[in-house]
């Protein structure tokens, strides 16, 4: 059985593009990367985190974990913590170049293997009367960078360059091929 360790409603819609035959899984597991470490290869590394955590209850099956950051200038934008941290991210981005980097790992039969899809993200320029009308709407609160391109946070994007359903959390075609499923 094909197994999703992520309890983002975005990631299992975007698997279900690929397969209906899988479960849900969340790994509850603590994720932990070195100071230091390249904003680039830090969803790979907790991407194989989560995977390894459901993989050790579920041993005989597949398991995919995955994990987005956007980077702006080397550093990672995660979560907001608060409506002033949103703001500041998005503030942050406001007219500029990013990129978003997701991480897909399969866990299956005791190895894990990952990959790193990138996608560069421009904004338009934003006020702060737009920044916090979108605050307003509550999405940008459980989303990297404090944006949901797949939302309202689409009015705030230029262009991207790559994979968009690899911003919304979830390289489609890439996994759908290093699955062997395509």
């Amino acid at each position: 059985m094909l197994i999703l360790a992520s309890g983002s409603p975005r990631r299992r819609e975007l698997l279900g593009l690929i397969t209906d035959e899988f479960e849900v899984l969340v790994s509850g597991c603590d994720e932990f990367v070195l100071e230091g470490t390249p904003a680039e290869k830090v969803p790979a590394i907790l991407a194989e985190q989560k995977a390894l955590a459901v993989a050790k209850l579920r041993p005989e099956d597949t398991v995919i974990g995955s994990d987005t950051v956007v980077v702006l200038g080397g550093e990672i934008f995660g979560k907001p913590k608060d409506k002033p941290h949103a703001h500041a991210m998005l503030k942050a981005l406001s007219g500029k170049k990013h990129f978003v980097y997701t991480g897909v790992a399969v866990a299956e039969k005791g190895k894990v293997r990952s990959f790193v899809q990138k996608t560069e993200v421009e904004f338009y320029e934003l006020s702060d009367e737009t920044i916090e009308k979108y605050i307003a709407t509550g999405e940008p609160m459980d989303k990297a960078g404090a944006y949901g391109i797949q939302g309202k946070g689409s009015v705030l994007v230029k262009g991207i360059v790559g994979d968009y359903f690899n911003v919304m959390g979830l390289p489609v075609a890439e996994t759908a091929r290093f699955l062997g499923l395509v």
